[in-house]
């Protein structure tokens, strides 16, 4: 193997490993300022601590569309593993049965206010949408071996009319039709993961060479955050002078807005280019050691008997000002980051430990046979 490529890999990998970070971060943050009520509603007076937290989430919005991205454009060349979705579904189910039961001995949910329906959603987390993200990520994880197969098997014309026609009814109908859409999910659902997947295969595969030039790429990462927010503002006038498009106020910040896909992949283009000082400094390699944990943060500050809770212990009823509410804002980001960091580590030194008694076992082999039949490998 040329070693160049080996260290441009290694390199490329640093830097979506600090993407990945930095957009669980902002996943925290949308969570913060939303389940901690700092969202002010856009009908009313705002005050400037209120459009600070809304700027916040104009530049947070892209987190997620970062995410799926990024799992897009490295699963496009990876086989698939059942291991690997069987690791995914067993790391869910850790957070979602373990934090309750850790509740109810610490004597903070009584065991006689669950209801079966309570417990379904901790056994089921997947089924049960306990993690919208989750459920979603899970269906597409599934389709991943046929849109692999599709993308590799058509040409780069017809990959960009398939984005092109699936962005009209998800993302443009929504975009420039001032009215709430029945079919408008808002991007919480697998159909617009597998979109977003489709456009992270097409840049790994073809690029946008706009998007490959570092200020090019700022640039519109910053205007079209900074779009979401003035467009919310533009709504929120039209609404406290007419009267008229309440339903529609909000629909810059859904995950399948044009503003937010293309902001999204413009921040994905500036940590793809981004040159992450040199291979082996220190900072490189500490980010590549954490960065797989980071999901951990998410399954653990949402699980469902935290989420509403963990804003509040970390002052989010305390922002009363623009300074207060930065101030808390970044505590919180980083005290999340660090427990969920910590938790899934721990997480993943019992599940190593547990996968080793398996490791050439009758179910490992059937597993990998498995795999080769879904990858096409069996004759």
């Amino acid at each position: 193997m040329d070693m160049n490529k080996t260290k441009q890999h290694k390199k490329r990998m640093s830097n979506m490993e600090a993407l990945r970070l930095a957009a669980m971060m902002m996943v925290v943050s949308l969570h913060y300022l939303g389940k901690g009520e700092l969202l002010a509603d856009l009908t009313g007076s705002l005050l400037p601590v209120d459009h600070a937290a809304w700027i916040l989430e104009s530049f947070s919005i892209v987190a997620v569309n970062a995410y799926v991205l990024l799992s897009g454009y490295f699963l496009v060349e990876t086989a698939f593993r059942v291991k690997r979705l069987l690791s995914l579904i067993l790391q869910i189910l850790f957070y979602s049965c373990l934090i309750p039961v850790i509740l109810i001995f610490a004597g903070k949910l009584p065991l006689s206010e669950l209801t079966l329906y309570d417990i379904w959603q901790c056994i089921f987390p997947i089924q049960m949408k306990q993690y919208w993200f989750m459920s979603a990520y899970v269906l597409m994880f599934l389709l991943t071996p046929v849109l692999n197969a599709a993308v590799h098997a058509i040409k780069k014309e017809q990959l960009q009319a398939v984005i092109f026609l699936l962005l009209i009814p998800e993302s443009l109908g929504k975009t420039i039709i001032p009215a709430r859409l029945t079919l408008d999910n808002e991007g919480y659902d697998a159909l617009w993961f597998i979109l977003v997947y489709l456009i992270a295969a097409y840049i790994r595969l073809y690029g946008i060479p706009f998007l490959e030039k570092k200020k090019s790429a700022v640039l519109c990462y910053v205007s079209g955050c900074l779009g979401i927010y003035g467009l919310l503002m533009l709504i929120r006038g039209v609404y406290l002078v007419t009267g008229r498009f309440e339903d529609f106020m909000k629909s810059p910040t859904g995950y399948n807005h044009l503003l937010t896909i293309g902001a999204s992949v413009a921040l994905f283009h500036v940590f793809k280019n981004w040159k992450f000082g040199k291979e082996k400094t220190r900072l490189a390699a500490f980010v590549c050691r954490i960065a797989p944990y980071s999901l951990g943060v998410y399954l653990l500050h949402e699980q469902i008997y935290v989420r509403y809770e963990w804003p509040f212990w970390l002052g989010a009823d305390r922002c009363t000002s623009v300074a207060s509410l930065l101030c808390h804002w970044g505590i919180a980001i980083v005290i999340v980051m660090a427990c969920g960091l910590v938790v899934d580590f721990f997480r993943n030194i019992l599940f190593c430990s547990v996968g080793k008694l398996f490791a050439g076992s009758g179910l490992d082999r059937a597993f990998e046979k498995l795999d080769d039949r879904v990858n096409g490998m069996l004759r």
